[in-house]
């Protein structure tokens, strides 16, 4: 016998969520019937889970350092830096595939 799962979200998440799946041929229940077959086949969770630093705590270390008087990145480093993250971010893309 089919058992029932309840979760409370947001509003704007679970609209946007349904848009989403709808714009690809599916409802939500579908879309989290996928999710819990791929946890079972996967023996985990489906896809990387990682800490990830929200664009505040950016915001608020950059503003301490700058108090400490630590000196921000000069342009040239600073477009070293970015094309590394460019291409470690196509790497990752690519290992995702």
């Amino acid at each position: 016998m089919p058992k029932t799962i309840q979760v409370r979200v947001d509003d704007y998440i679970k609209d946007s969520a349904d848009m989403l799946f709808e714009s690809l041929g599916m409802d939500t229940t579908t879309a989290i019937r996928i999710f819990l077959s791929a946890s079972l086949a996967a023996r985990g969770i489906p896809f990387p889970v990682e800490q990830r630093q929200n664009s505040d705590t950016a915001i608020l270390e950059a503003i301490n350092r700058r108090k400490t008087g630590v000196s921000f990145l000069t342009a040239d480093e600073f477009m070293t830096n970015m094309e590394i993250a460019i291409e470690k971010g196509a790497q990752d893309a690519s290992e995702q595939l």
